[in-house]
């Protein structure tokens, strides 16, 4: 029996895989992505504000020098790889294709996710403490309120909470009753949007997900345009076989980083996950 693939089973699976990482990606769409960069950093522009003067008949004008900053994302290297002889076939089995696929899909989707939050929990932004109590649709509004306060869009607004932010607003009547609401995703447990907000639940996971720390979560709500993710590498995969294990190894691929391009764009709202 040859030890080769055949490309179209290469091509078919590398298809596979990249149909489950776009399908399975969680915050990647909620930021800004800057794709083939080449080096070991991408520099996101960031422009300053501008401020109107007042000018007199003939006179000189005055410019508003705006500044002009750049924020560094570095770009890091990880891989999915698995021993696997589901290849050991003239053909390859689908079913055990599909479960690789997923397999190596969810973990460089979810290292993706890690890289985003990660730089919002060094960035530190303005903090709704979280009171000794639950996430409430108070504290969400105050979020949307603070944003406004500091100029951010109402457009391309995200929030990062986890099931116990999840709970919290379950258990929160101005958040499922008729009376305060229109949409009824809430009542059933699903929840999209939320006061302007694209709500993302992020589960608990090995790569590290929201930090809870003392049973306080820390949470965020942002605008898009407010974290950076560089890609240098958009995930691939390779198939190679390893004589020595007389095995093919799978391997998903990516390089990327991410950064905050502007702190004021980001609200951390604290809750306990105890509540």
């Amino acid at each position: 029996m040859s030890v080769n693939l055949t490309s179209v089973a290469v091509i078919e699976f590398d298809s596979m895989v990249k149909h489950e990482y776009a399908g399975m990606g969680l915050l990647k769409p909620s930021v800004t992505v800057r794709n083939n960069v080449v080096g070991e950093t991408y520099k996101f522009r960031k422009m300053g504000k501008g401020l109107a003067n007042q000018k007199s008949t003939s006179d000189l004008v005055t410019p508003m020098d705006v500044t002009h900053s750049l924020i560094t994302a570095t770009l890091q290297n990880w891989n999915a790889p698995e021993y696997t002889d589901i290849f050991d076939q003239a053909e390859v089995n689908f079913d055990e294709k599909q479960e690789l696929a997923s397999t190596i899909a969810g973990a460089l989707s979810r290292r993706e996710d890690q890289l985003i939050i990660d730089v919002m929990n060094g960035a530190s932004p303005t903090t709704i403490a979280h009171g000794s109590g639950g996430l409430t649709m108070d504290k969400v509004v105050e979020a949307q309120a603070t944003l406004r306060k500091q100029n951010v869009p109402s457009t391309d607004l995200h929030a990062a909470i986890n099931g116990d932010g999840l709970k919290g607003l379950l258990k929160d009547t101005k958040a499922t009753s008729s009376d305060f609401q229109t949409v009824k995703a809430l009542v059933s447990g699903d929840i999209s949007t939320l006061a302007g907000f694209a709500v993302h639940v992020v589960g608990t996971r090995t790569e590290g997900g929201l930090t809870v720390a003392g049973n306080t979560v820390d949470s965020y709500f942002y605008h898009r345009d407010a974290i950076g993710l560089a890609i240098g590498i958009e995930m691939k995969t390779s198939i190679d076989y390893i004589p020595e294990r007389t095995s093919f190894l799978c391997n998903g691929m990516l390089r990327a980083g991410a950064a905050v391009r502007d702190a004021e764009g980001i609200i951390k709202v604290e809750y306990k996950d105890n509540v």
